[in-house]
């Protein structure tokens, strides 16, 4: 029974990496080593509470969340010690296609607050409604909307013109 258990879980893992680090990275606004951090982080509080999790409704979402939440436990307890830069190093993988315009939006993210970030990130990438970005963040609908225009509102101004310049026709 445990080995079945814990071969549920492997597999769950190996199958949701790949998004929770996506995710992980526009969370984090591309700062890949934290976000790696937070999906190991993430699977591991999963392991430990996966016998309750696999009789879940929806185990991809209480992990979106779980990842979502250990993102804001972070930012919260962040260390003085950390500097933040207007300069983006360069990622890997990053050489081809629309690479200028994913630097211009990770860097618009950086500027964002943990939680406008945060919300952008669960309505836009994960799809998430109103009420499911509201539970995941433990607060109220209205304050997830609110948030989304003041956000929304904060990458227009900070992407401005430049983002047109991207589009392709």
């Amino acid at each position: 029974m445990r080995q079945a258990r814990a071969d549920e879980y492997a597999e769950f893992a190996a199958a949701r990496a790949g998004h929770l680090y996506r995710s992980a990275c526009l969370l984090t606004a591309g700062d890949t080593h934290l976000a790696e951090d937070l999906v190991q982080e993430t699977l591991g509080r999963l392991y430990v509470r996966w016998g309750r999790v696999s009789r879940v409704g929806n185990p991809a979402a209480y992990t979106q969340t779980v990842l979502t939440r250990v993102f804001l436990a972070h930012q919260r307890r962040r260390s003085s010690g950390e500097r933040v830069t207007d300069v983006l190093p360069d990622l890997p993988g990053a050489q081809g296609g629309d690479a200028p315009l994913r630097l211009t939006l990770l860097d618009a993210l950086s500027r964002l607050p943990p939680k406008d970030r945060a919300v952008i990130v669960l309505r836009y990438w994960e799809d998430r409604s109103v009420e499911q970005a509201a539970d995941v963040l433990g607060v109220s609908s209205a304050a997830v909307r609110t948030r989304c225009v003041r956000a929304l509102g904060r990458l227009r101004h900070l992407l401005g013109e430049d983002l047109a310049e991207y589009v392709r026709p």
